[in-house]
């Protein structure tokens, strides 16, 4: 019999990607299933009201409703410390233990384990955001000693209008990042649909495909001491340990 896997999952109010995408990644995992809090996010900027939808209040209220769930683990499916800095979501999963008692993680910190464990040093980013926010992200993870040697953005600011980006476009992003051969490309928002894009990029570019929606559910099983390995079709992370 197979272990049953609750997963919560913390998602920005206007995004329609997120639930459909991590439910059929959970449905590849025998035994799990995803569960969904919501709290309001409606735009990526770094001005002070939208920086201000971050507050680690707001984002407790929700972990605490997934708590009333008994879920195994909790997830922020969001990269909001790529731009506000990665010390934010590490004090925000242990906020979490400490509110709910649930082990926690997050999109981005689950990106970072994912690069340390394959010592990627020359990374490729993609995403829909802005120049500023963009170079927040650049910024933050040069500090980590990450180099992204290829970039592409939309100058999207409304949260919901990122889910409108057709995979195409995100995957012809892709192809031009990989000019720079990075030693993987991130697609680093949660309201892209870019994860059931990673086999056919990985085997067209031979670069791995670490997309956020996709990191939050690996590093989630992770973090519950399970294995991510039964999940086959989205990208070779799955198989990483």
């Amino acid at each position: 019999m197979s272990r049953t896997l609750r997963l919560g999952v913390l998602t920005p109010s206007s995004n329609t990607a997120l639930e459909p995408l991590t439910s059929a990644l959970a449905a590849a995992m025998p035994g799990a299933s995803a569960h969904f809090s919501r709290f309001k996010v409606t735009e990526i900027a770094l001005d002070a009201a939208a920086l201000g939808q971050f507050d680690d209040s707001k984002i407790l209220a929700a972990a605490e409703l997934l708590a009333d769930a008994r879920v195994d683990v909790i997830g922020w499916s969001g990269t909001s410390s790529g731009w506000l800095g990665f010390d934010r979501d590490r004090q925000l999963v242990e906020r979490i233990r400490e509110r709910t008692g649930i082990v926690a993680t997050t999109a981005v910190l689950a990106l970072n384990e994912l690069l340390a464990l394959r010592q990627v040093r020359r990374l490729a980013l993609v995403t829909p955001y802005t120049a500023d926010v963009q170079q927040k992200i650049v910024a933050n993870y040069a500090a980590l000693g990450i180099e992204v040697v290829a970039e592409r953005h939309l100058g999207i600011r409304v949260n919901h209008d990122f889910a409108g980006v057709a995979p195409g476009t995100l995957r012809e992003l892709m192809g031009e990042v990989a000019a720079a051969r990075p030693q993987a490309i991130t697609t680093f928002c949660t309201n892209l649909h870019a994860a059931p894009l990673a086999a056919q990029v990985e085997r067209e570019l031979g670069i791995p495909l670490l997309d956020t929606v996709s990191t939050t559910v690996w590093g989630m099983i992770r973090a519950a001491d399970a294995s991510p390995a039964p999940i086959t079709g989205w990208g070779e992370l799955f198989q990483w340990t």
